[in-house]
């Protein structure tokens, strides 16, 4: 994955270089609804700062309307991204920093994107794009990987671990956007499809760190139960609890004093019931096991 580190990309020149940290990288396997019929074109125009200008607008809003204590919500506003009109997106181009451009106009973006849908579409899948968690979450995120895969104090990793994918995922703009699209873009299938691949770049990456902890912990998936199964039960479980987080912060699900989540107390049960020593395995399903505890 590229960080902020790496050498820019050969394709870099111009304005584009000077963008700011992700938008200087390769978007074209990112953005793809931009108004252009071949791929050299649309590779071009995604890579363009002018491009770049009205993402940045869009994220702004973003961050303006769905992150923690946004205006919208203390005065009961509630229309689903309403904000990225595109009038509205236009207007904020002239807020963009420098180097951006920061000249927007409604038929400039209409130019990039025929439709509003695609635009939010494209925003979408930017915002939820890896590259735009900031660079201390991904070295915190490497850290507690160590932790879980070889760390002497399994239990104390997975706490922290959910602690902090819990507590920054309630914060960011990106995440709420993915959680409130769940509910509310139902039928939209550019908005399902983008769901979509953010999950299977997400699950992904958990996918390759529960595997690391199996094979380096001596550990095996009880019969019947897969590893898709195992990611999806604590994504599932993550998604709600960082929904309670937000709709609820009172409820204790997330205490922020002891740096502990109820995420990873339900996470060390996932994976006790989910996973079993190589040397001591039993053999039986999750449901065979549970009836051999509870039923007489």
């Amino acid at each position: 994955m590229a960080n902020v580190n790496e050498p820019r990309a050969p394709w870099s020149k111009g304005p584009k270089r000077d963008l700011p940290f992700p938008y200087d990288r390769d978007l074209s396997g990112v953005l793809r609804h931009l108004n252009r019929r071949t791929r050299t074109f649309r590779s071009r125009l995604a890579n363009d700062p002018v491009t770049a200008a009205y993402l940045a607008a869009g994220m702004r809003l973003l961050g303006r309307h769905l992150g923690p204590g946004s205006p919208g919500r203390a005065h009961g506003e509630r229309p689903f991204l309403s904000f990225l009109s595109q009038r509205a997106i236009a207007a904020e181009v002239a807020n963009n920093p420098r180097p951006f451009p920061r000249q927007g106009t409604v038929a400039m973006l209409r130019d990039r994107w025929s439709a509003q849908s695609e635009f939010v579409a494209d925003l979408i899948s930017f915002a939820v794009w890896r590259e735009n968690y900031r660079p201390e979450y991904r070295e915190q995120r490497a850290a507690n990987t160590e932790k879980l895969v070889s760390g002497p104090d399994f239990v104390r990793a997975v706490h922290e671990t959910a602690y902090q994918h819990t507590a920054e995922g309630a914060a960011m703009p990106s995440v709420r956007l993915g959680l409130a699209l769940m509910t509310a873009a139902e039928g939209d299938e550019e908005i399902m499809r983008a769901v979509s691949a953010m999950y299977e770049d997400y699950l992904g990456s958990w996918k390759e760190l529960y595997s690391a902890v199996m094979r380096e912990r001596g550990l095996r998936l009880r019969p019947g139960l897969t590893l898709d199964d195992l990611a999806d039960a604590l994504s599932a479980t993550t998604d709600g609890m960082t929904l309670r987080a937000i709709g609820d912060p009172g409820s204790g699900v997330v205490d922020h004093e002891r740096r502990r989540s109820l995420m990873g107390t339900v996470a060390l049960a996932v994976i006790h019931g989910f996973l079993e020593p190589d040397e001591d395995a039993s053999g039986l399903t999750l449901e065979q096991a549970v009836s051999a505890r509870f039923d007489t």
